[in-house]
């Protein structure tokens, strides 16, 4: 088993194209065709991290957050990042990091959140502009079933809770073979009609070299026409934040309480009650005060976030809860979920769960 493969594995649920612009996802130390012996899954990188990944004989650490997030001139050991880079390299140890690529999917931080919230009818609170493109192409017609299965099995033709989805029109296309040409109907240097099929499928903009590539192998052109277009639409399970329902309304004092419980936190920062039952929730993960606009346009009854800052908690304005509970509290649970995925893709490989708690907050 080589590191490239965990991660080929874990780019196609997060793929890196979906993390910020601001953000270091991705292989941070290490080589990608190193045998990996072991992965060790958390949310922070450190310093004891690292060394329990050595004393358990892991070579891969797999974190939400990057341990180099901003640019670093030195590594000389004056912080804790630089000791944790030098201890890393030293012991050949990888460390790659998913992170906002893995808040942007629905079946990530947020999807675990949520669950653990016992959520339903989760929708996308803040959808990603731009990341829908659709791809035309022209096929004969005995082999239009090909190659819409190609593209299909390469992640194409996905709405919603729908799959395999694609329109389909017939005419006919018209071409000469030049010469050393050699086409697949007709004869070269002659002008040929073919009873074609225009295929038309939607798909994330990130999968566009992978559907491609489908197409063009499973087309029997030897040049294949195709146009990709950006459609400008919202993608409705990519992006920020989670939106969802409680099973049963509870009062505000109550909903605080459970939060407290599910997240493990003695207090909570919390904005005014408003005197109202919570029934809808907003959630993201992490530092989530840049969705308080989109919270309160969703029309949800509170929001859970972490890292809101004094004036922000006034956004809320009588209008919706704003929670605080904490920003390793709101997401721990990712651990579980990069151990549950890499165990579930690899059931024979060592995949542990850290057992250090990289709070840097206390409570007292």
């Amino acid at each position: 088993m080589k590191i490239a493969d965990l991660i080929d594995y874990l780019e196609t649920i997060a793929d890196p194209s979906l993390q910020e612009s601001y953000d270091n996802a991705g292989l941070i130390t290490g080589l990608p065709e190193w045998e990996c012996r072991g992965v060790l899954c958390t949310l922070d990188v450190t310093e004891e991290v690292i060394e329990e990944a050595i004393r358990n004989s892991c070579n891969l650490v797999v974190a939400h957050h990057p341990v180099i997030f901003r640019g670093i001139k030195k590594i000389n050991g004056k912080n804790q990042v630089e000791r944790t880079v030098i201890i890393a390299i030293k012991n050949d140890i990888a460390i790659y990091a998913i992170h906002t690529n893995l808040d942007n999917v629905m079946e990530g931080v947020n999807g675990r959140m949520a669950a653990k919230i016992g959520l339903t009818g989760l929708e996308v609170l803040a959808p990603r502009n731009n990341s829908l493109m659709k791809l035309f192409t022209f096929v004969p017609i005995s082999h239009g079933d090909a190659v819409r299965t190609a593209i299909f099995e390469a992640g194409g033709g996905h709405i919603g809770n729908y799959s395999s989805c694609s329109f389909n029109a017939e005419g006919f296309g018209t071409f000469k073979g030049e010469a050393g040409s050699q086409p697949f109907a007709g004869t070269a240097g002659s002008l040929h009609k073919e009873a074609e099929l225009k295929i038309e499928v939607i798909f994330p903009s990130y999968l566009q070299p992978r559907i491609i590539k489908a197409l063009l192998a499973a087309h029997p052109y030897e040049e294949v026409a195709y146009d990709v277009i950006n459609t400008g639409n919202l993608h409705p399970q990519l992006g920020s934040g989670l939106t969802g329902r409680l099973e049963k309304p509870v009062a505000e004092g109550e909903f605080l309480k459970l939060l407290k419980g599910i997240f493990g936190v003695p207090v909570i920062r919390h904005s005014a009650f408003t005197g109202r039952m919570i029934k809808t929730v907003a959630i993201c993960g992490g530092a989530g005060s840049f969705m308080i606009s989109n919270a309160l346009g969703s029309g949800v009854d509170a929001f859970v976030t972490a890292d809101m800052k004094y004036h922000e908690f006034f956004e809320a304005d009588g209008k919706i809860l704003i929670a605080d509970v904490g920003h390793y509290e709101s997401e721990q649970f990712t651990i579980g979920l990069l151990n549950d995925l890499l165990q579930k893709k690899f059931p024979t490989f060592a995949v542990l769960k850290t057992g250090v708690k990289t709070n840097p907050v206390y409570y007292c």
